[in-house]
Order: structure tokens, then C-alpha cells, then sequence
């Protein structure tokens, strides 16, 4: 019996491998002679460097960046095991969680770390990138990660634009020529799961402006640069990014790899599940187990379980989710593939009981599930 684990990490509990090893732990109790396959997976949000890591038998690389509002700050990336492929989070160097919300402001936010990030990698001689963009406090569209590879953005008088979103009302002219040469041997593909265009009332700006601190007034004024932005791309570069859809991830990132490094924009969990092999894990499975930190109706919305389930389906295998707590609308799961969810919070406690006790409860949970599947298989109709 082979039976492969592919969770999500349980956000602020456990990572991934951490959910994997719990879920192992548990079934070993009942079925210590089945063969057990680890498979952390991600969607392309927090976590996803790590899942990826661990999945690839690769490690983490530390460096430092310039963060989203110019200081200096130490952000990181993964390398797989075999050294060809580099995982990014943008988050990582240019995350809105490394700024207090009281001094987030998307007018001067930065994705300048994130091209060091890239140009780190290339000094490494990778050159097959995963780039995951979500958790962005920026709204610049990617124009800084572009002056860290070599790309100037200028104001009529010829003046490089300083950092930020609202410097882009000035752009006038673009010039890539000095762009890294390296980047032409690239395959960058970016886990991109919104499909916002780049402006207008379902843009970067007016959807995510006010969670990066933007008031209604920046909001218009970040909009209108953006349409800037677009209209000297289409000028100099002979592209349009306008509306693309993904163009407005990010604050507008995904609008700059598509223009300026010809990047694949796919879902986030369609290439973390092809990039960590999961199918050829799961074809001659019998059981799969996957899992997050709250299953709920959102979760067919490109989460982990779904995504996994969805890979399962195609060799008609049962999936089993393990979940910190289930949501609303639970039964939605069980029409993408999840044949049955369980919990593992076995009391009313606070937020940071479950945390310390999660692994524990996990491995009790997974552990009861395969004793009433040993009860099952040990039935006679």
C-alpha cells in the first residue's frame, strides 16, 4: 500500500514537510508497513520557497536585498537539490508584511529587491526561475525588480525615476538596452493567481491599493501612473500589458515580466504540483492525503487540497483531507475531488494553544482516520 502525504503548510502552526511528517507519524501507529511518499506542496503564496525546498532536497540562500521602502533587509530564496532551479518569493525582499502598517505606502514602495534577488540567482548560474508574487507592498510595476537588472525608466528631462509607484505619472521613456543579457537564457515561470488587469476599477491599484495603505485619493493617482506605465511600454517596447490578464499581480509585476522577461503567468498551484513531480508520485498510489490550515469553500479557488485532489482524480484515487479547522460552505470540496475532511482541533482553546499543540493534534487526527480505516477493511457485509 503506498499512500502519499502532499499538504499545505497550517499558516503560523506548521510547514508543509512539518504537516507530512505529523500525518506520517499518525498513520505509522496503525500501518507502520505501508509505504509512506512526503510531497509538501504550495500554491504559490507564503511558504512556497520552503514547500519546494523540501520537496526538491535543494537549500535556502540568504542575502541582502533593498527592501520595499529602501532600507536594507536580509530576504532569501531556495535552490533545488540538483542546482538548476531557483524559487523566488517576492514577498521575500518586497513583502508588505516586512513594513508596519502604519508606514505602508505603495507611492514609494519598492520591487528593487526582488531584481537583486534574479540578478543573485543568475550570479549562480541558474537559470530556470519559479518567482512566486503574491503578498506585494508595491504598486511600481515591477519597474524597481527592472532597474536592478539594468532597465531605465526616465522623466521628460532624463531624469531615472526614483523608487515607487508614484514616479511612474512622470515616466516618459523606457530604456532596456542595458537589461541583463542573462536573462535571455532564461525560463522564468510565475505562480500568478489573480487575473486583475493592470488598471482600471478591477486593477492593481483600486483592488489592493488600500490593503498596502493607499487612500482613495492615492488610489486614483496610483492608477492613472500605471496607465502611464502602459502607454510608454506600448510606445518604446511595442507591447501592450494594459489588460493582460495577471498584468495587475503584484502592483503590477506581472505586467513587467510579461513585457520585460517574456515569463510564463500561470496559476500558483499548477506549478508548484509539476514543479515538485506530484503526478508521477501519486500514479501507482493508493490513498492521497492533503491538507491546509483552514478547508473551506475558498479552498477551489487554486488551493493546495483541490489542486491535489484535482491530480489524484486522474487515477481515480480516494483523497483524504487533514485541516486545522474546517469553514464554511465545507461541502464545496467534496465536488473538486476531496472524498472526505477532517479537523484536528479537538477543543475550544486560544489561537496560541492550537499552535503549540497543532503537531500533536495532527498526528492524533491522521491516527484516527487510519484506525477507522483498519476498522473498515477489517468489516465483513
Amino acid at each position: 500500500m503506498k499512500i502519499v502525504i502532499a499538504p499545505d503548510s497550517y499558516k503560523e502552526s506548521l510547514s508543509a514537510i512539518e504537516v507530512a511528517d505529523a500525518i506520517e507519524s499518525g498513520f505509522r501507529q496503525v500501518f507502520p508497513d505501508y509505504q509512506y511518499v512526503k510531497c509538501p506542496v504550495a500554491d504559490g503564496g507564503e511558504g512556497s520557497v520552503e514547500a519546494l525546498v523540501d520537496a526538491s532536497g535543494g537549500e535556502m540562500v540568504y542575502t541582502e536585498v533593498i527592501g520595499p521602502l529602501g532600507d536594507h533587509h536580509k530576504a532569501f530564496y531556495g535552490i533545488s537539490g540538483d542546482k538548476k532551479t531557483a524559487f523566488i518569493e517576492m514577498a521575500a525582499a518586497s513583502g508588505i508584511e516586512l513594513i508596519a502598517p502604519e508606514h505602508r505606502d505603495p507611492y514609494t514602495a519598492t520591487t528593487f529587491g526582488t531584481g537583486q534577488l534574479i540578478d543573485h540567482v543568475l550570479n549562480q548560474g541558474i537559470r530556470h526561475m519559479i518567482i512566486c508574487i503574491g503578498g506585494s507592498a508595491t504598486n511600481d510595476a515591477g519597474c524597481g525588480m527592472m532597474q536592478a537588472l539594468g532597465v531605465s525608466f526616465k522623466d521628460a528631462q532624463g531624469n531615472e525615476l526614483v523608487y515607487g509607484g508614484l514616479a511612474l505619472e512622470t515616466l516618459a521613456h523606457i530604456d532596456a538596452s542595458n537589461l541583463d543579457k542573462r536573462l535571455s537564457e532564461c525560463h522564468i515561470e510565475v505562480a500568478c493567481d489573480v487575473t486583475n488587469p493592470l488598471t482600471g476599477l478591477n486593477g492593481a491599484s483600486h483592488i489592493y491599493g488600500p490593503q498596502k495603505g493607499a487612500t482613495p485619493e492615492m488610489v486614483k493617482r496610483l492608477d492613472a501612473a500605471l496607465a502611464n506605465f502602459a502607454k510608454v511600454v506600448e510606445q518604446d517596447l511595442d507591447k501592450q500589458v494594459d489588460h493582460i490578464p495577471g498584468a495587475g499581480a503584484a502592483g503590477g509585476m506581472g505586467a513587467a515580466f510579461y513585457a520585460f522577461l517574456d515569463a510564463d503567468l500561470r496559476p500558483g498551484i499548477d506549478i508548484m504540483t509539476h514543479a515538485v513531480g506530484l503526478e508521477n508520485m501519486v500514479k501507482d498510489a493508493n490513498l492521497v492525503i492533503t491538507g491546509e490550515g483552514r478547508l473551506d469553500s475558498q479552498s477551489v479557488n487554486g488551493k493546495v487540497p483541490v489542486g491535489v485532489a484535482r491530480i489524484a482524480k486522474h487515477y481515480q484515487l480516494p483523497v483524504i483531507a487533514i485541516a486545522g479547522a474546517l469553514g464554511d460552505e465545507i461541502d464545496e470540496v467534496y465536488q473538486h475531488g476531496i472524498d472526505c475532511a477532517f479537523d484536528s482541533v479537538y477543543k475550544i482553546t486560544t489561537f496560541d494553544e492550537i499552535k503549540k499543540e497543532a503537531k500533536a493534534n495532527v498526528t492524533r487526527s491522521a491516527f484516527n482516520i487510519a484506525s477507522a480505516i483498519q476498522v473498515g477493511q477489517s468489516l465483513t457485509l
